[in-house]
């Protein structure tokens, strides 16, 4: 299997990408290494769960349209995953979550204090990397960081006059779609392909991050088995706010009261939580939703139309249908 899914089209090309998340993974695992052995544990407990290491990947193939051997690119790589698996371990306090990749959430094993500072311990080893990358690159992170934590604080206070389903959009496009969209910026800027690469890359990384956020609310209704680890309806149980739930709440039809009663009343109870996903993956909502990731997929696909026609622009293009595909 490819790395998420991509179709290469190009022997060299993967064997290069694969070389190059194989040198990320080994310095993920150092970088999280502490002097403290209970921080190591707490720290490698989310780098152990596995994941796909989407934004790495993205870095390793917007360097590909500069020279990706670049002494940058690998340490940026590392940088984007420790930010994104920092707000992991933060984002579970907020959600009180119980499971992450499958395993037991931090907070859930050692408590929220510990789950907290585990994330800023990482966003600390972040730091010291980006360090040596050259101030630029610690700008660019400092802005991304302020767009993570708006997109936070935005989904906390919620759409005020909004509509609910462009605030998510919002929301989406900062919490999830600014540190892939960084992630291409650091792989193209870092391997210094012109600068008109590293802005297409920028834009297209916004576009595919938040379409991968997109087919993730659909797989937590559609897959029996997502790819995240979470079982079907977890985002349902919890109550995280997902764009098949915001378009059936936009729709306010009689017909969905029904539903829409049994979401709002909780779905705590297995059986319960398993009707609603079944019905959900029925209804025609499912359909508009696909059509919205559609459309954010499509759009990312239509950024990369100034790159220059090599085999990273081809994987490229290949995220844009495995975002749509992985949804069934």
């Amino acid at each position: 299997m490819s790395p998420a899914g991509i179709d290469f089209g190009d022997a060299a090309l993967e064997a290069a990408i694969r070389s190059g998340l194989d040198s990320v993974e080994s310095m993920l695992r150092a970088s999280v290494k502490s002097d403290y052995p209970f921080i190591t544990e707490t720290s490698q407990h989310l780098v152990a769960a596995g994941g796909k290491r989407f934004r790495p990947l993205v870095v390793l193939l917007a360097s590909q349209f500069g020279d990706p051997g670049a002494q940058g690119v690998v340490p940026a790589a590392v940088v984007v995953e420790l930010t994104h698996l920092a707000t992991l371990y933060h984002d579970d306090v907020m959600d009180e979550a119980s499971l992450r990749r499958g395993a037991a959430s931090a907070n859930s094993r050692w408590g929220n204090t510990v789950a907290i500072l585990t994330g800023d311990f990482l966003f600390a080893r972040a730091s010291d990397i980006l360090a040596d990358l050259g101030p630029e690159a610690v700008r660019l992170q400092a802005r991304t960081f302020e767009r993570l934590v708006q997109g936070q604080i935005r989904e906390t206070v919620g759409p005020d006059d909004e509509d609910p389903v462009e605030h998510y959009l919002r929301v989406v496009a900062d919490k999830t779609g600014s540190l892939i969209g960084t992630s291409g910026r650091f792989g193209a800027m870092l391997s210094g392909a012109p600068d008109s690469a590293v802005e297409v890359l920028t834009r297209f990384g916004e576009r595919i991050g938040v379409a991968f956020q997109l087919s993730d609310d659909l797989l937590d209704v559609m897959s029996d088995s997502t790819d995240s680890g979470k079982t079907p309806g977890t985002d349902l149980r919890e109550g995280v706010p997902t764009l098949p739930v915001l378009l059936l709440r936009r729709e306010s039809a009689h017909e969905n009261a029904d539903l829409l009663a049994r979401l709002d009343a909780g779905l705590d109870e297995d059986d319960a939580l398993a009707a609603v996903v079944g019905e959900l993956r029925q209804h025609p909502v499912m359909n508009r939703a696909r059509q919205v990731l559609q459309e954010w997929a499509d759009d990312a696909r239509q950024t990369l139309a100034p790159l220059p026609a090599v085999p990273a622009k081809a994987a490229l293009d290949s995220l844009c249908d495995y975002v749509v595909r992985r949804t069934g």
